[in-house]
């Protein structure tokens, strides 16, 4: 094969693909998001400066970025906002998301193996989750901190419960889903009940499960203001309250766009950890 064609996995095989579409595609990956951005930023600036709205509820990207910079830095002797650098409310956010989201995603991990396998298990809890699924972070965040008081317990917990659900509901399709030829198969070759669990269940349920725990991050950060609506500071959430508290709108789109970037992230790390762990998906 020659160096100006490489190969690419197919569902039948290996094709050779030509380097300069290979190159054109790559480029065409990387320029779509950057001129989205561009294009968004420009219309942004056209709609602070027609006057259409005061700064104060549509301010310019200029004056965002100079408060990405006062929020990022020690300014006029003030460190950060309300004392608290932007990457420390960032990380503190985003360690009461691993530690709640975390909680949430191991236990729904472990209730759809159990509804997926048992099946009375499965009526009993299955409309109890949906229930919870339903019910937006307000609802009950009052009763927590009534409960929980308000230091970093009713944080955690809300994050647990709104990442549980997720997790819990597609295990257990995926584990229902599991064809029983193959759980047969097992079984035949003399596989206890664990092995079967272990080497088929598990291994066939993997893909959607790791689905549902990228769909539980996300509903964990959708939740994340309403974790620290009450005590959040520091903390992202927390910042965007505050700020919005005083009609401070460029540090409350501050807060928002490093929560954004943030999830991106996360979402794309989740993505790298899905394509390791199976790398089969979409390939049968």
């Amino acid at each position: 094969m020659s160096s100006a064609t490489r190969t690419q996995e197919t569902g039948t095989g290996k094709v050779p693909v030509p380097r300069p579409r290979l190159a054109l595609s790559r480029a065409r990956r990387i320029a779509l998001p950057f001129g989205s951005l561009l294009l968004f930023l420009v219309g942004w600036q056209l709609l602070a400066a027609s006057g259409t709205w005061s700064e104060t509820l549509v301010p310019p990207p200029a004056k965002v970025w100079g408060a990405f910079i006062d929020v990022s830095t020690t300014h006029d002797g003030v460190r950060g906002y309300n004392g608290t650098y932007l990457v420390e409310h960032l990380g503190i956010s985003l360690r009461r998301i691993a530690f709640g989201a975390g909680i949430g995603i191991a236990v729904g991990v472990v209730f759809g193996l159990l509804m997926g396998t048992v099946g009375w298990l499965r009526s009993l809890f299955e409309p109890w989750i949906t229930f919870l699924r339903t019910l937006p972070p307000l609802a009950y965040f009052s009763l927590l901190i009534i409960w929980l008081g308000i230091n970093e317990e009713p944080k955690i917990t809300l994050l647990a419960v709104a990442a549980f659900p997720p997790v819990a509901v597609s295990t257990t399709t995926a584990v229902a889903a599991v064809p029983s030829s193959l759980v047969e198969a097992a079984r035949a070759l003399g596989g206890s009940r664990w092995d079967v669990v272990k080497d088929v269940v598990v291994p066939s349920a993997l893909p959607e499960t790791l689905t549902g725990v990228r769909l539980a991050v996300g509903v964990a950060y959708s939740s994340l203001v309403a974790a620290e609506l009450v005590n959040g500071l520091p903390g992202i959430g927390g910042m965007v309250k505050d700020a919005a508290n005083y009609n401070n709108t460029p540090v409350v789109l501050v807060g928002i766009i490093a929560i954004g970037v943030s999830g991106l992230v996360i979402n794309g790390l989740l993505l790298r950890l899905e394509r390791a762990v199976v790398p089969w998906r979409g390939r049968v």
